[in-house]
């Protein structure tokens, strides 16, 4: 059996661990999962990798089998920026539900891995746009994702960059507030999957990591109407051009509350009372109903 041929298998078995431990059961984010190497989209091993509260440990050698585990692999170590937990994009990308012939947008592509996972999954009739902050991650990811034809990469502020209507808006970094682009460019039925986190923490995370601790929670929009539902605990990396310090006090102060799994709707430019509200902002609140 030739290498490319062992690789298949083990990616295979990969994929049906990671949505083991995601506790997810769906076949076509399984088949994404094995289908897309890893290795395109870390550059030359050996490779830094991180488990759960443990440093950096390099692999013994170059082979890929080693990205094959639910762990985080470096991309910028001295960040702490990482191509994220396998299991918790399984996860999230399952409640996003990308399918054949939509339009999902990456904000937060990074090098490219889960931007070509998510093409996969809307085939060659959709498209994915991935937008990176970091010009040099940008550029990675551009040479990574040039074999997908399905897939255009732009560099720039994920907040601000303009982009068509989407199906999907899938961020991969943390924010404090809904940026007023996702919402508007969000079609009827499209979901947003938001992790949103606080400079506070919640929940046990280390102090060291505070920063980069919060919830995600999944947007879907009906019309005028945008449904909301906290789907998991997140620590990532903070997302540029969606933190300011007001809204930073602001989700501090909800995660100390608490409430956040109670949450059903996102509201704009309504007159929703305090009490109903878990998060507000100018303009949007999260509430209970």
């Amino acid at each position: 059996m030739d290498a490319q041929a062992e690789l298949r298998i083990i990616r295979a078995a990969y994929a049906k661990q990671i949505l083991a431990a995601a506790n997810v059961l769906d076949v076509r984010v399984t088949q994404a999962f094995a289908a897309i190497p890893r290795e395109d989209f870390l550059g030359p091993g050996p490779w830094l990798v991180r488990r759960w509260r443990r440093d950096y440990v390099s692999t013994p050698d170059a082979d890929p089998l080693y990205l094959y585990t639910d762990d985080l692999v470096a991309l910028v170590p001295e960040r702490g920026l990482n191509n994220g937990q396998p299991s918790l994009h399984a996860h999230l990308i399952h409640q996003a539900s990308p399918a054949a012939g939509e339009h999902v947008v990456h904000v937060g592509t990074g090098t490219g891995y889960y931007t070509a996972i998510l093409a996969h999954l809307v085939g060659p009739s959709g498209r994915v746009t991935g937008i990176e902050y970091d010009g040099a991650l940008a550029a990675r990811a551009k040479a990574n994702l040039a074999p997908y034809a399905n897939v255009a990469v732009i560099e720039g502020d994920g907040t601000q960059v303009p982009f068509d209507a989407a199906d999907v808006i899938y961020v991969n970094a943390g924010c404090t507030r809904p940026a007023t682009r996702w919402l508007d460019e969000l079609a009827d039925g499209g979901r947003l999957i938001m992790p949103i986190t606080s400079d506070e923490g919640f929940g046990g995370i280390a102090p060291d990591r505070t920063a980069s601790a919060g919830a995600v929670f999944r947007i879907e929009r009906r019309g005028a109407d945008y449904l909301a539902y906290w789907i998991s605990p997140v620590a990532i990396f903070p997302c540029a051009g969606s933190r300011d310090e007001a809204s930073e006090r602001a989700l501090a102060e909800a995660f100390t509350r608490g409430g956040w799994r109670k949450v059903t709707r996102l509201y704009r430019d309504q007159d929703i009372p305090d009490e109903r509200c878990w998060l507000r902002g100018p303009g949007w609140c999260l509430a209970y109903h």
